[in-house]
């Protein structure tokens, strides 16, 4: 498991990692049960202090993304894979619901956006 901490993003270091793990159990590479680093070897591992990697596994925790067990470790939570990808639908569709009112504020059409919206997509 790689996590890639960006001095450059705007974002918390901490963010950074939720952002990173959630995806990473989104998409199937983390295991329901599979351990995670302690909070210590990933903060050595990462080089940030071991208060902002509890944070982190605290809002992963919060968030129902992991489970940790007094004495044994933190965990990838099981069984609501489903309701941890509404989430992530609901985050996307306020993201699309932002960019509809930033291109109407502009007189961007709606045709225009789904052309945008495509192009986007494609990666070109």
């Amino acid at each position: 498991m790689d996590i890639i901490i960006s001095n450059a993003s705007n974002a918390p270091i901490y963010e950074q990692i939720v952002r990173q793990l959630k995806d990473a159990i989104l998409a199937g590479e983390l295991a329901e049960g599979e351990q995670l680093p302690s909070i210590r070897a990933l903060a050595n591992s990462l080089r940030i202090s071991a208060i902002t990697t509890k944070r982190a596994y605290a809002d992963l925790e919060a968030q129902g993304f992991i489970e940790t067990v007094q004495g044994k470790g933190s965990f990838v939570a099981g069984g609501n894979k489903e309701l941890l990808r509404e989430e992530r639908l609901r985050h996307v569709e306020e993201l699309l619901a932002s960019a509809v009112r930033e291109a109407d504020s502009v007189g961007v059409g709606l045709s225009e956006l789904h052309d945008m919206l495509d192009l986007v997509a494609s990666g070109d």
